[in-house]
Protein backbone atom coordinates (compact mmCIF):
# COMPACT_ATOMS: atom_id res chain seq x y z
CA UNK A 1 0.00 0.00 0.00
CA UNK A 2 1.28 3.85 -0.49
CA UNK A 3 1.42 5.71 2.34
CA UNK A 4 1.10 8.91 0.21
CA UNK A 5 -2.76 7.33 -0.42
CA UNK A 6 -4.20 6.43 2.96
CA UNK A 7 -5.72 8.84 5.72
CA UNK A 8 -4.37 9.36 9.43
CA UNK A 9 -6.38 6.79 10.75
CA UNK A 10 -5.05 4.19 7.89
CA UNK A 11 -1.62 5.23 8.33
CA UNK A 12 -1.82 4.64 11.62
CA UNK A 13 -3.24 1.03 10.83
CA UNK A 14 -1.08 0.09 8.46
CA UNK A 15 1.68 0.98 11.26
CA UNK A 16 0.74 -1.75 13.21
CA UNK A 17 0.46 -4.36 11.07
CA UNK A 18 3.59 -6.54 10.69
CA UNK A 19 4.81 -4.81 7.24
CA UNK A 20 8.23 -3.16 6.23
CA UNK A 21 7.97 0.70 5.27
CA UNK A 22 9.66 1.11 1.92
CA UNK A 23 11.63 4.26 1.57
CA UNK A 24 12.94 4.45 -2.00
CA UNK A 25 16.23 6.68 -2.10
CA UNK A 26 17.10 8.46 -5.80
CA UNK A 27 19.31 11.14 -7.18
CA UNK A 28 19.20 13.59 -9.73
CA UNK A 29 22.86 13.52 -11.76
CA UNK A 30 24.23 12.75 -14.82
CA UNK A 31 24.43 9.34 -16.19
CA UNK A 32 26.62 9.80 -19.04
CA UNK A 33 25.76 11.22 -23.12
CA UNK A 34 22.82 8.61 -23.00
CA UNK A 35 20.80 8.64 -20.35
CA UNK A 36 18.51 11.58 -18.26
CA UNK A 37 19.71 12.82 -15.22
CA UNK A 38 16.33 10.80 -14.05
CA UNK A 39 18.00 7.48 -13.90
CA UNK A 40 18.78 6.82 -10.65
CA UNK A 41 15.37 7.64 -9.14
CA UNK A 42 13.41 6.20 -11.88
CA UNK A 43 14.94 2.97 -11.67
CA UNK A 44 14.59 2.92 -7.92
CA UNK A 45 10.95 3.82 -8.13
CA UNK A 46 10.42 1.39 -10.92
CA UNK A 47 11.76 -1.55 -8.50
CA UNK A 48 9.93 -0.55 -5.19
CA UNK A 49 6.40 0.14 -7.00
CA UNK A 50 6.62 -3.36 -8.62
CA UNK A 51 7.50 -4.82 -4.97
CA UNK A 52 4.43 -2.98 -3.71
CA UNK A 53 2.45 -4.59 -6.62
CA UNK A 54 3.75 -7.67 -5.62
CA UNK A 55 3.18 -7.36 -1.44
CA UNK A 56 0.96 -5.08 -0.69
CA UNK A 57 -0.07 -6.37 2.37
CA UNK A 58 3.43 -5.98 3.67
CA UNK A 59 4.76 -3.28 2.30
CA UNK A 60 4.38 0.18 2.88
CA UNK A 61 5.72 2.43 0.19
CA UNK A 62 6.86 5.67 1.28
CA UNK A 63 7.35 8.82 -2.10
CA UNK A 64 10.48 8.11 -4.01
CA UNK A 65 13.54 10.90 -2.69
CA UNK A 66 14.82 12.11 -5.54
CA UNK A 67 17.37 14.46 -3.95
CA UNK A 68 20.49 12.57 -3.37
CA UNK A 69 24.21 13.09 -2.30
CA UNK A 70 25.71 13.39 -5.57
CA UNK A 71 28.45 16.54 -5.55
CA UNK A 72 30.90 13.88 -7.43
CA UNK A 73 28.97 14.39 -10.64
CA UNK A 74 28.75 18.32 -9.96
CA UNK A 75 31.44 18.71 -13.14
CA UNK A 76 28.70 16.95 -15.46
CA UNK A 77 25.71 17.99 -13.45
CA UNK A 78 23.56 16.86 -10.60
CA UNK A 79 21.16 18.30 -8.22
CA UNK A 80 22.74 17.16 -4.97
CA UNK A 81 22.26 17.77 -1.24
CA UNK A 82 25.50 18.40 1.16
CA UNK A 83 26.51 15.17 3.40
CA UNK A 84 25.06 16.87 6.81
CA UNK A 85 21.59 18.00 5.46
CA UNK A 86 21.39 14.55 3.62
CA UNK A 87 22.39 12.86 7.15
CA UNK A 88 19.31 15.02 8.79
CA UNK A 89 16.62 14.58 6.11
CA UNK A 90 17.39 10.79 6.43
CA UNK A 91 17.15 11.11 10.22
CA UNK A 92 14.22 12.81 10.08
CA UNK A 93 12.17 10.73 7.98
CA UNK A 94 12.99 7.65 10.08
CA UNK A 95 11.93 9.38 12.63
CA UNK A 96 8.82 10.55 11.65
CA UNK A 97 7.74 7.06 10.57
CA UNK A 98 9.29 5.56 13.98
CA UNK A 99 6.65 8.29 15.76
CA UNK A 100 3.89 7.05 12.97
CA UNK A 101 4.70 3.46 14.72
CA UNK A 102 6.71 1.60 11.98
CA UNK A 103 8.87 -0.68 13.25
CA UNK A 104 10.37 -2.18 10.55
CA UNK A 105 12.03 0.67 8.25
CA UNK A 106 13.71 -0.35 4.56
CA UNK A 107 15.68 2.84 3.18
CA UNK A 108 15.84 0.81 -0.61
CA UNK A 109 18.95 2.63 -2.26
CA UNK A 110 19.34 3.70 -5.87
CA UNK A 111 22.36 5.88 -5.78
CA UNK A 112 25.74 4.76 -4.59
CA UNK A 113 26.37 8.28 -3.67
CA UNK A 114 23.96 8.16 -0.91
CA UNK A 115 25.53 5.46 0.92
CA UNK A 116 28.11 7.33 3.44
CA UNK A 117 25.48 9.67 4.49
CA UNK A 118 22.32 7.02 4.74
CA UNK A 119 25.36 5.10 7.02
CA UNK A 120 25.95 7.77 9.03
CA UNK A 121 22.41 8.65 9.88
CA UNK A 122 21.32 5.14 10.53
CA UNK A 123 24.37 5.20 13.26
CA UNK A 124 22.90 8.10 15.02
CA UNK A 125 19.06 6.82 14.78
CA UNK A 126 20.80 3.86 16.52
CA UNK A 127 21.73 5.66 19.12
CA UNK A 128 19.11 7.85 19.79
CA UNK A 129 16.19 4.80 19.42
CA UNK A 130 18.75 2.83 21.90
CA UNK A 131 15.32 2.19 24.13
CA UNK A 132 13.55 0.94 21.09
CA UNK A 133 15.36 -2.68 20.57
CA UNK A 134 11.78 -3.49 18.30
CA UNK A 135 12.93 -0.49 16.08
CA UNK A 136 14.83 -1.94 13.06
CA UNK A 137 15.82 -0.18 10.45
CA UNK A 138 17.78 -0.52 6.87
CA UNK A 139 19.98 0.48 4.43
CA UNK A 140 20.38 -1.19 1.33
CA UNK A 141 21.23 -1.10 -2.86
CA UNK A 142 19.22 -2.82 -4.70
CA UNK A 143 22.19 -4.30 -6.72
CA UNK A 144 23.31 -5.92 -3.63
CA UNK A 145 20.43 -7.28 -2.45
CA UNK A 146 19.87 -8.74 -6.21
CA UNK A 147 23.54 -9.51 -6.55
CA UNK A 148 23.36 -13.27 -7.44
CA UNK A 149 20.66 -12.78 -10.00
CA UNK A 150 22.28 -9.39 -11.76
CA UNK A 151 25.48 -11.88 -12.26
CA UNK A 152 23.52 -14.61 -13.72
CA UNK A 153 22.37 -12.00 -16.44
CA UNK A 154 24.89 -9.82 -16.91
CA UNK A 155 27.18 -10.40 -19.92
CA UNK A 156 29.80 -7.39 -19.67
CA UNK A 157 32.98 -8.50 -17.21
CA UNK A 158 34.05 -7.52 -14.30
CA UNK A 159 34.12 -3.70 -14.70
CA UNK A 160 31.17 -3.55 -16.89
CA UNK A 161 28.65 -2.28 -14.02
CA UNK A 162 29.31 0.72 -12.43
CA UNK A 163 27.15 4.38 -13.80
CA UNK A 164 25.19 4.19 -16.46
CA UNK A 165 26.38 0.80 -17.61
CA UNK A 166 24.93 -2.39 -18.58
CA UNK A 167 22.42 -2.58 -15.71
CA UNK A 168 21.14 0.39 -15.61
CA UNK A 169 20.82 1.17 -19.40
CA UNK A 170 19.05 -1.88 -20.16
CA UNK A 171 16.70 -1.06 -16.91
CA UNK A 172 15.91 2.39 -18.57
CA UNK A 173 15.75 0.83 -22.13
CA UNK A 174 13.23 -1.67 -20.41
CA UNK A 175 11.24 1.33 -17.91
CA UNK A 176 11.96 4.83 -20.37
CA UNK A 177 13.19 3.61 -23.70
CA UNK A 178 11.91 7.08 -25.03
CA UNK A 179 14.47 8.92 -23.04
CA UNK A 180 17.88 6.68 -24.09
CA UNK A 181 20.22 7.46 -26.46
CA UNK A 182 21.07 4.24 -28.02
CA UNK A 183 24.66 4.43 -29.53
CA UNK A 184 25.90 7.57 -27.61
CA UNK A 185 26.51 5.20 -24.07
CA UNK A 186 30.62 3.80 -24.64
CA UNK A 187 32.68 1.83 -22.25
CA UNK A 188 34.29 4.52 -20.00
CA UNK A 189 36.16 4.43 -16.82
CA UNK A 190 38.72 3.09 -15.25
CA UNK A 191 38.75 -0.51 -16.79
CA UNK A 192 42.52 -0.58 -17.43
CA UNK A 193 44.25 0.86 -15.30
CA UNK A 194 45.16 -2.07 -12.94
CA UNK A 195 43.91 -4.54 -11.23
CA UNK A 196 42.78 -2.30 -8.29
CA UNK A 197 41.34 0.26 -10.20
CA UNK A 198 38.76 -1.86 -11.32
CA UNK A 199 35.71 -0.93 -9.46
CA UNK A 200 32.03 -2.47 -10.82
CA UNK A 201 28.65 -2.61 -8.58
CA UNK A 202 28.65 -6.31 -7.54
CA UNK A 203 32.39 -6.54 -6.57
CA UNK A 204 33.63 -3.44 -4.71
CA UNK A 205 37.41 -1.78 -4.32
CA UNK A 206 39.06 -3.39 -1.54
CA UNK A 207 39.90 0.39 -0.26
CA UNK A 208 37.74 4.07 0.06
CA UNK A 209 39.00 7.12 -1.88
CA UNK A 210 36.95 10.17 -2.55
CA UNK A 211 36.91 10.65 -6.84
CA UNK A 212 35.27 13.51 -8.36
CA UNK A 213 33.67 11.57 -11.36
CA UNK A 214 35.64 14.00 -13.92
CA UNK A 215 38.70 12.27 -12.45
CA UNK A 216 38.10 8.54 -13.48
CA UNK A 217 35.35 9.56 -16.27
CA UNK A 218 35.76 11.43 -19.85
CA UNK A 219 32.16 10.67 -20.42
CA UNK A 220 30.11 10.60 -17.12
CA UNK A 221 30.00 6.74 -17.81
CA UNK A 222 31.64 4.03 -15.52
CA UNK A 223 31.08 0.77 -17.42
CA UNK A 224 29.74 -1.13 -20.37
CA UNK A 225 26.29 0.47 -21.74
CA UNK A 226 27.03 -0.85 -25.03
CA UNK A 227 26.07 -4.58 -24.04
CA UNK A 228 22.35 -3.07 -22.58
CA UNK A 229 19.36 -4.30 -24.23
CA UNK A 230 15.52 -3.90 -23.17
CA UNK A 231 15.00 -7.78 -23.38
CA UNK A 232 17.89 -7.80 -20.56
CA UNK A 233 16.51 -4.86 -18.67
CA UNK A 234 12.91 -6.76 -18.66
CA UNK A 235 14.89 -9.34 -17.02
CA UNK A 236 16.95 -7.44 -14.47
CA UNK A 237 13.87 -5.26 -13.17
CA UNK A 238 11.87 -9.38 -12.68
CA UNK A 239 15.10 -10.35 -10.81
CA UNK A 240 15.32 -7.52 -8.78
CA UNK A 241 12.40 -7.18 -7.98
CA UNK A 242 11.99 -10.71 -6.66
CA UNK A 243 15.30 -11.05 -4.46
CA UNK A 244 14.27 -7.40 -2.93
CA UNK A 245 11.20 -9.22 -2.05
CA UNK A 246 12.68 -11.95 -0.61
CA UNK A 247 14.73 -9.82 1.57
CA UNK A 248 11.31 -8.03 2.85
CA UNK A 249 9.95 -11.10 3.41
CA UNK A 250 12.81 -12.64 5.80
CA UNK A 251 13.29 -8.63 7.49
CA UNK A 252 9.93 -8.73 8.66
CA UNK A 253 10.66 -12.05 10.84
CA UNK A 254 13.17 -10.40 12.61
CA UNK A 255 13.41 -10.65 15.96
CA UNK A 256 17.59 -10.58 17.46
CA UNK A 257 17.75 -7.01 18.99
CA UNK A 258 14.43 -7.76 20.90
CA UNK A 259 15.73 -11.10 22.00
CA UNK A 260 19.66 -10.11 22.95
CA UNK A 261 17.68 -7.13 25.52
CA UNK A 262 15.21 -10.04 26.88
CA UNK A 263 18.53 -11.96 27.65
CA UNK A 264 20.15 -8.49 29.09
CA UNK A 265 17.40 -7.93 31.46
Amino acid sequence: MRLSTLTWKEAARAAAQPAAFVVPLGSLEQHGPHLPLLTDTAIVDAIAARLDDRMPDRVVLLPTIWLGHSPHHRHFASVSLDLLPYVEMIRGVCRSLVQLGATKILLLNGHGGNDVPARAALRELKSELADRPDVYIVFAHYWHLAADAIAAIRSSPRGGLGHACELETSLMLTLHGDLVYEGLGVTDGPHDQGPWRIGDMLHGQPYYIVNEFDEISRTGTVGMPEQATADKGARFLDAIVGRVGAFVDEFLTWRYQHDAHRFRE
